[in-house]
């Protein structure tokens, strides 16, 4: 039976993600120690959304020991009830890996309808990518999960604020060049959730727990 896109938009991963407001993408971050020990620090601030960019050398395997090292955390044993999923999907190869590995969300950043019904068949909750009016409303019209804008930086939080005029229906997740400076803004101007890449990196233990605080209280 076809999954109804309206189902995955009010399950429980995008109620997630609305909840949390804050998306961290990990890019190629080698070796696994190294992102193992970011993804610890991020955890520990409170950060419960996680994108494994499928771009990298081994992003399926890395997704598959994220989700493993979440569920149990070093050190305290202590599970922490997070969200795992493939980033820079752009191929309907790189989504059967991203399926294989356990994703529970796929984004991409472009809009391809074969990607996206691929996705939607297979139940994971999906975010296209969208640069134009038009390309967010096909995005949306297709069934997309959230309609993620990228990128961000080149647009600003006004084109967000423009954009939920006359199309007041479409999520927004915003990604491409949000830092701490800016994230705040673009949630206040209607988008869902952001998507912080390698800011979050050069960020202080007290700068992200700051942050996941101040996206939170953006509602």
């Amino acid at each position: 039976m076809p999954i109804d896109p309206l189902d995955l938009r009010s399950g429980a991963v995008a109620v997630a993600i609305r909840e949390a407001r804050l998306i961290a993408v990990l890019r190629r971050i080698e070796p696994r120690a190294r992102l193992f020990a970011l993804i610890d620090d991020l955890a520990a601030a409170g950060i419960r959304i996680f994108e494994i960019t499928f771009d990298g050398i081994d992003a399926a395997g890395d997704l598959t020991a994220v989700r493993a090292r979440l569920a149990s955390r070093p050190g305290d044993g202590n599970s922490v009830d997070a969200r795992v999923g493939a980033g820079t999907i752009r191929s309907l190869e790189q989504l059967r890996a991203a399926l294989d590995a356990g994703a529970e969300f796929g984004v991409s950043p472009v809009l391809d309808q074969e990607i996206l019904e691929a996705a939607l068949a297979a139940g994971l909750p999906f975010t296209p990518g969208a640069y134009t009016p038009t390309e967010a409303d096909r995005a949306w019209r297709a069934g997309a999960t959230f309609v993620k804008l990228f990128p961000g930086s080149s647009l600003g939080p006004s084109h967000v604020r423009e954009l939920r005029g006359p199309l007041p229906e479409i999520e927004i997740i915003v990604t491409g060049g949000v830092e701490r400076a800016n994230a705040a803004a673009f949630l206040a101007a209607g988008a869902v959730a952001v998507g912080i890449g390698s800011a979050l990196g050069r960020m202080s233990a007290d700068e992200r727990i700051a942050l996941v605080a101040s996206v939170r209280q953006k509602r």
